[in-house]
């Protein structure tokens, strides 16, 4: 009986041993590849979904050259890499680009990357989302561009908290909003740095109830909205701190409240310029009085007093 168990044992520890034997640590893609590879860097899958199934949780997929690699749902730690000086891309219709769906303990890199949702030229099957966040513990996104999608570029949309950092990324473009963050339960942390959200439908960056986000260093121009912090109902609360950046060019520059909830805009060494309206204040903005205000429309003056 003993022999029995123990090469049972045996038998399970080889099964998991093979299974793991076949997920790499890094793995790569080509526009010239076959998912049916082993997505080796000699042997390189077709697409992103085809190489994830072979890349171990906290590995990489790597693009050894340009190509449109497909949509993606992510559920593991991973990082994805569109690779130095390349154009690695997701071409996507009727669908989101890439959908971010991990574990509590995961943590999500994706850099390099171009999305496009191929909204525009009469296009009626545009992409959904750019970048979807529904569950995980962190998403970096580095070094993107991500334009022409129905909704958002990024839209962070979680229960279970969490932080977001986006740097140095272009989102432009989309029919609603550059990123959008509205969350239910935990509050989700949102850093934005030296990136730029352009010519949006609805708003550049907006924070919706259970977020809390930060921006330095970051243009938003040419939407309808710069900035807006706004609870989509009564009793709700969120709150965005803007720091050496730029509203130009869009329709309200800064928005706050509108819809009853608790609205809070910090601000530091923010210049608006070209807005129609500046600072539409309908709930609280917090200023160091060290802003520029360059308007053609009327502006409701934040508090000047240092917070």
């Amino acid at each position: 009986m003993r022999k029995i168990n123990l090469l049972a044992c045996l038998a399970v520890v080889l099964l998991g041993t093979t299974l793991m034997s076949g997920q790499a640590t890094r793995t790569w893609v080509s526009g010239v590849g076959d998912d049916a590879n082993p997505c080796s860097r000699t042997a390189p899958c077709k697409t992103f979904a085809g190489a994830i199934s072979k890349t171990a949780p906290g590995g990489e997929i790597d693009a050894l050259d340009p190509g449109g690699f497909g949509a993606l749902t992510i559920t593991k730690s991973i990082t994805l890499d569109g690779g130095g000086g390349q154009v690695a891309s997701v071409l996507v219709a009727g669908t989101n680009g890439i959908v971010v769906a991990a574990g509590a303990a995961d943590i999500v890199i994706i850099r390099n990357m171009r999305l496009d949702g191929l909204l525009g030229g009469g296009n009626a099957n545009a992409g959904i989302n750019g970048i979807r966040f529904i569950s995980g513990k962190a998403l970096h996104i580095e070094n993107c561009d991500i334009f022409g999608f129905n909704n958002n570029g990024i839209d962070i949309a979680k229960a279970d908290g969490g932080k977001v950092f986006v740097t140095n990324t272009v989102v432009q473009n989309n029919a609603k909003s550059g990123i959008s963050s509205q969350n239910t339960v935990n509050i989700v942390s949102v850093t934005i740095k030296d990136s730029t959200f352009d010519g949006n439908g609805f708003v550049g960056v907006l924070a919706r109830e259970f977020s809390n986000i930060s921006v330095t260093n970051t243009t938003s121009s040419g939407n309808a909205f710069g900035y807006v912090s706004q609870a989509s109902a009564a009793g709700l609360s969120e709150t965005m701190t803007i720091l050496n950046s730029m509203a130009a060019g869009n329709t309200i520059g800064i928005q706050t409240g509108g819809n009853g909830g608790t609205d809070t805009v910090n601000i530091s060494g923010v210049g608006l310029f070209n807005n129609g309206v500046g600072i539409n204040n309908g709930s609280v903005v917090k200023s160091w009085g060290n802003n520029f205000n360059l308007n053609g429309g009327t502006t409701t003056a934040p508090n000047l007093t240092p917070q």
